[in-house]
């Protein structure tokens, strides 16, 4: 029997990387996509293979939706050459970036972006791919803890995962009569180089997170790609339009 296979989107680095190397250690083949660092991609790539799954990397632009046909394309092609299949089963919205910038500051290029990249990019991507998705399957969104407790300078980022939590109910409600289970994942901080670094790289960064966190200490890679792959899993097979956060205890 063939391995499952999972879309992440962002996965040539950070917590996409993370995830689909904790997927293939589970035995699930995934399909990266990454936007401009293709050699990264293809390291990670290599990574998964050497742990024995398969896997390929695409590129996309996820704040385009004009590209999303030649996507659907490129990915059916892939399948075929690779998998000797024209499914999926897995879809991992990851592919994101950072904002730091007060409200008042924000503009609305800035906005757009976010709005773009974080929540009209997964909306309309998650339903153009719903045709490649087994009956069965699995949707999984990437919130922030920042949608629950609030840090300033983070008001657009933050607004675009308040409303893909919203969504990811509406998806599963009406998802569910094909099987397909849809829930949102909220990381708390986590050392990548998200966000240019901060929490990885300014030590008073990291120590005020740490003192505020329950576990004291800031996120890892590994505490996210191993949620990842739990809520993939058939154990959460009755796990359905949850919002999950992972952070271990900010801010309570």
């Amino acid at each position: 029997m063939s391995n499952k296979i999972a879309i992440i989107t962002g996965g040539s680095r950070g917590l996409g990387k993370n995830a689909a190397l904790k997927l293939a250690e589970q035995g699930i083949d995934s399909i990266l996509t990454y936007h401009s660092k293709h050699e990264e991609a293809q390291a990670v790539v290599s990574e998964i293979q050497e742990k024995g799954a398969k896997a390929a990397a695409l590129q996309l632009d996820v704040g385009d939706t004009q590209t999303f046909p030649a996507f659907v394309a490129r990915l059916e092609k892939v399948l075929a050459e690779h998998w000797q299949r024209d499914r999926i089963d897995f879809l991992v919205n990851n592919a994101g970036v950072g904002l730091h910038l007060p409200y008042v500051q924000t503009r609305e290029a800035e906005f757009d972006l976010l709005m773009n990249i974080h929540l009209k990019g997964p909306f309309f991507l998650t339903q153009t791919l719903l045709p490649l998705i087994n009956d069965g399957g699995s949707i999984l969104n990437i919130s922030t803890g920042l949608a629950r407790f609030t840090l300033p300078g983070h008001s657009a980022y933050a607004a675009m995962k308040g409303a893909m939590e919203v969504l990811t109910r509406y998806q599963a409600k009406e998802l569910g009569a094909r099987g397909i289970r849809v829930n949102i994942l909220a990381p708390g901080a986590i050392e990548t180089d998200f966000g240019n670094g901060t929490v990885r790289d300014n030590p008073e960064a990291n120590q005020y997170i740490a003192a505020n966190t329950a576990l004291g200490r800031v996120g890892l890679p590994d505490d996210i790609g191993g949620m990842v792959a739990m809520l993939l899993s058939d154990d959460s097979r009755w796990v359905n339009a949850q919002r999950i956060e992972a952070s271990g205890g900010m801010f309570l």
